[in-house]
């Protein structure tokens, strides 16, 4: 049986993951529908959990950005993927975090979902804000709410080498 996880990562990472043909996690650690998840939102439907999964992922995604200071746009990116390999769900964590046993081929990916170019500031500043905010610092999290206000976009897998290299990025190194 395969599970639908949510990978965050950066621009920089997706164009990695095409060029590879392969989504390496970072330390493996992936989103996906847990029981903690479950527990937090009562009656809530698969979709509006795998939603809730997507959502923590962009979090990371942008954790991600502040870390790496990348260069390029500052675009939160989740690839979502299912798996049908070890996946352990890591309840000394967040809601939705699970470790995967092994990288992802590229033909597992489902989805990509990417911000458009208008969030590119709000998700720069939240980038800078986001760990303060998972301190509790109420002025952060205005400014990383202001960036979870932007939708992400959803591309289909073959629609991301055309929107790599129209942001800038070639895949191929």
């Amino acid at each position: 049986m395969s599970v639908r996880v949510y990978v965050p990562t950066t621009l920089r990472g997706l164009a990695a993951a095409v060029r590879d043909q392969e989504v390496g996690p970072l330390r493996g650690t992936a989103f996906a529908v847990t029981r903690e998840l479950t527990r937090s939102a009562p009656g809530a439907d698969t979709e509006e959990l795998e939603y809730l999964a997507m959502v923590d992922a962009a979090r990371a995604s942008l954790r991600l950005i502040g870390a790496q200071g990348e260069d390029t746009p500052s675009l939160r990116v989740v690839i979502a993927a299912d798996v049908d390999g070890e996946v352990r769900e890591r309840e000394d964590l967040d809601r939705s975090v699970v470790t995967l046993g092994a990288p992802i081929p590229w033909r597992a990916v489902a989805a990509v979902h990417l911000d458009g170019a208008d969030a590119a500031d709000a998700v720069a500043a939240a980038a800078a804000a986001v760990d303060a905010a998972d301190l509790g610092d109420l002025d952060a999290e205005f400014v990383v709410g202001s960036a979870e206000d932007f939708e992400l976009a959803w591309y289909a897998p073959g629609e991301i080498v055309y929107l790599l290299q129209e942001l800038g990025l070639d895949p191929a190194n």
